[in-house]
């Protein structure tokens, strides 16, 4: 028969040991010596149905609150001999001796009846008050141990466990972050879901109208609201369409999107995807299409700038075809209105197919929650600190709230509205520019509503120690077998860049058709030009590999890319990207060499030589140029071409290499065409020993 011991008893009841003793023997007439007592199992359950299922739950609760109101032991036998000399009952009076023996099997049946729960950290004074002690007595036995610290100072768990242990006190250390996992993981009950209105953001090309239709949406249901001026430094704002509000970002563009995104924020239910009539689908447009499809968000197409004279609304539903995307009147599922936002034309009917999309959605949230949501922007402001955007999405956040925002915290000093005008709690949807904050965070970090400042710093500063411990691996071709068998890697997510449309669409269909059963691949975006920034914070985001044919990435990708762990392959050969997937898929890529970029320069000037040919007076931008090292002609982008580095000099000196922030001059082995602008890459390739699989 299996047994349960007291403190393992009252922990399933939720409450105290002491608590649980003094049911035992006053209801139960159950004999208890201390916490560590055994229970069969039989009567542990008898008593848990007793205590938790009793009817008169009246009854149970004014026992359970006179239990818990009662003093310490140790206090109980000093109020009873103090009363006792009070009345001046000699003959009762104890000795000296009596008292203290009292008062030490007094604390012995305290420190066998309690366990303590400590935090990462508590304060001395704190600590003292746990263990019925005096302040001095505890400041005492730390300098025994070795620690010197004052009444109000911090001390870790591990000396606080040693104390306990100097009093022969169990103590058990308390999760912190429990408060916080719980409420990620409470799951919210139907019956406390009410609508709420739907976030859209306004994706699209450049110069095809977003402000314009941005600020369209303004006058036709702002002004109409009587709502007055809107402050845009908020990043978000809300209208009314027929009684239904709808909350506008008006921050994210594809890098903030993608960035989000990254974080784990999902915080737009909807996308208008804005495409201008008379120009139809530009790369920015299909940027746009590729985040919205990765991230699964689903979009409203809005066919922009009707009113002018060479617009083709058909043109562009055909052009959206060729990305997935058909119009409902084409037999599709892709909502497409046509409108002009110079014009005002067509504002509500756009308004009331996002309100459609979002109903299919059924966007609901419980308000009566502790508040969790997502950064916007956040910034710092000389005279109010710490500044920050954020879209409550669940939960109600009241002004006074103590919350924690990524790895920074903050009780909520004040609160306003789009508009500037101070408020003192926010719904679902809403956003809001709060003050308070210990830091700037970044935008897409995620805040949860937590009970008290203090939680919050300590929750905070345990995650800025888990981010260092802690190193995202990311997938990379070298150890993409390895990965597949391990079951970490179901799909394989690539960026395809290349110098032109057929090279990038030929190396999408064949690396697409390298899917087998154990891993999927997926270009989740194509496209033409250079690596840049955009497509390594999307590769972050999905957790993709960059693969370039006949481009570079730039300066800022480059960057970007060590900085987040991307894995960036670049080739001037189709086959060999296709062969160099399909080996790490089987597991027999052996890479045997590594291009190591050694420096980049400027062609400031050229010059032309007689018997020599061209000569570059060139501007080192970083790194270092080498003589005799490899060289690649970089002109917007594109890779031109691959030599040898012919000569190099400083004035009329040859060197063996020009530093950045140095200007030289060079020539490229039987290549002559440089020009202006043209980007020198000295590189060397090194051989790298073969990884075991």
């Amino acid at each position: 028969m299996s047994k349960i011991r007291v403190y393992e008893l009252a922990k399933e009841l939720n409450i105290s040991s002491k608590e649980l003793i003094t049911l035992l023997m006053e209801e139960f007439n159950v004999e208890v010596k201390n916490h560590m007592s055994v229970i069969e199992d039989e009567d542990a359950e008898l008593i848990k149905e007793l205590l938790t299922g009793s009817d008169n739950k009246e009854d149970k609760d004014a026992t359970l609150k006179k239990n818990g109101d009662k003093k310490s032991l140790v206090d109980e036998y000093e109020d009873i001999l103090a009363e006792e000399v009070n009345k001046g009952n000699k003959k009762k009076k104890k000795t000296k001796k009596q008292i203290a023996e009292e008062k030490a099997r007094a604390e012995q049946e305290f420190a066998e009846n309690t366990i303590l729960e400590i935090g990462e950290t508590i304060t001395v004074k704190e600590l003292a008050d746990l263990l019925q002690k005096q302040y001095a007595d505890v400041i005492k036995t730390l300098m025994f141990i070795g620690v010197m610290a004052a009444m109000n100072q911090e001390i870790d768990y591990e000396t606080a466990a040693k104390v306990c242990e100097k009093y022969e006190i169990i103590c058990e250390k308390k999760e912190e972050t429990s408060e916080l996992e719980s409420l990620n993981l409470e799951t919210e009950k139907e019956e406390n879901l009410t609508k709420r209105p739907p976030i859209i953001t306004v994706m699209g090309h450049v110069d095809h109208g977003k402000t314009s239709l941005l600020d369209a949406i303004r006058k036709a249901k702002v002004t109409d609201t009587e709502a007055g001026g809107i402050t845009q430094h908020i990043g978000a704002y809300t209208v009314n369409v027929k009684g239904e509000k709808i909350t506008f970002l008006d921050t994210p563009g594809h890098e903030a999107f993608t960035a989000m995104r990254a974080r784990g924020a999902q915080i737009t239910d909807v996308v208008i995807l804005v495409v201008a009539a008379d120009d139809g689908i530009m790369p920015q447009t299909k940027e746009a299409i590729s985040h919205c499809k990765a991230a699964g968000v689903p979009m409203v197409v809005a066919i922009n700038k009707i009113d002018r004279p060479n617009a083709n609304i058909d043109k562009v539903k055909q052009e959206l075809t060729e990305y997935g995307l058909v119009a409902e009147d084409w037999g599709g599922d892709t909502i497409c209105v046509p409108v002009s936002a110079k014009a005002g034309q067509n504002i509500d009917q756009l308004l009331e197919m996002v309100l459609l999309t979002a109903e299919m959605l059924e966007l609901k949230a419980n308000p009566d929650r502790k508040a969790k949501g997502t950064v916007i922007e956040a910034k710092l402001d000389k005279g109010r600190g710490s500044v920050a955007s954020l879209l409550v999405q669940s939960g109600t956040l009241r002004v006074g709230d103590s919350i924690l925002v990524g790895t920074t915290y903050g009780r909520i000093r004040a609160m306003f509205d789009d508009e500037g005008k101070k408020i003192k709690s926010a719904g679902p949807s809403i956003p809001v520019e709060v003050l308070g904050l210990s830091e700037v965070p970044a935008a897409g970090d995620r805040f949860n509503e937590v009970k008290d400042e203090k939680t919050a710093r300590a929750m905070a500063e345990s995650r800025k120690d888990k981010i260092k411990s802690d190193n995202f691996h990311r997938v990379s071709l070298e150890d993409l077998y390895n990965q597949i068998k391990e079951g970490t890697v179901k799909e394989l997510a690539i960026i395809v860049k290349a110098d032109v449309q057929g090279s990038a669409e030929a190396i999408r269909q064949s690396l697409e058709k390298l899917s087998t059963d154990d891993v999927k691949v997926r270009v989740i975006h194509s496209g033409v030009g250079a690596i840049t920034e955009t497509d390594t914070t999307l590769a972050t985001a999905s957790n993709a590999i960059v693969i370039g044919f006949n481009v570079r990435p730039d300066t800022n990708a480059t960057v970007a890319a060590e900085r987040d762990g991307v894995d960036i392959k670049t080739y001037r050969i189709i086959y060999d990207a296709i062969d160099d997937v399909k080996s790490a898929m089987i597991g027999m890529l052996e890479p045997e060499y590594k291009e190591v970029v050694l420096g980049k320069a400027e062609v400031r000037e050229t010059y032309k030589i007689s018997n020599v040919g061209t000569i570059a007076g060139c501007y080192v931008l970083d790194g270092k140029v080498k003589r005799n090292s490899e060289a690649r002609v970089i002109r917007d982008g594109i890779v031109i071409l691959e030599g040898k580095l012919a000569s190099l000099k400083r004035f009329k000196d040859d060197v063996k290499e020009a530093a950045a922030g140095y200007e030289c001059g060079l020539s490229i082995e039987k290549f002559n065409d440089l020009k202006e602008g043209d980007i020198i890459e000295s590189f060397e390739i090194e051989a790298i020993k073969r990884k075991e699989l």
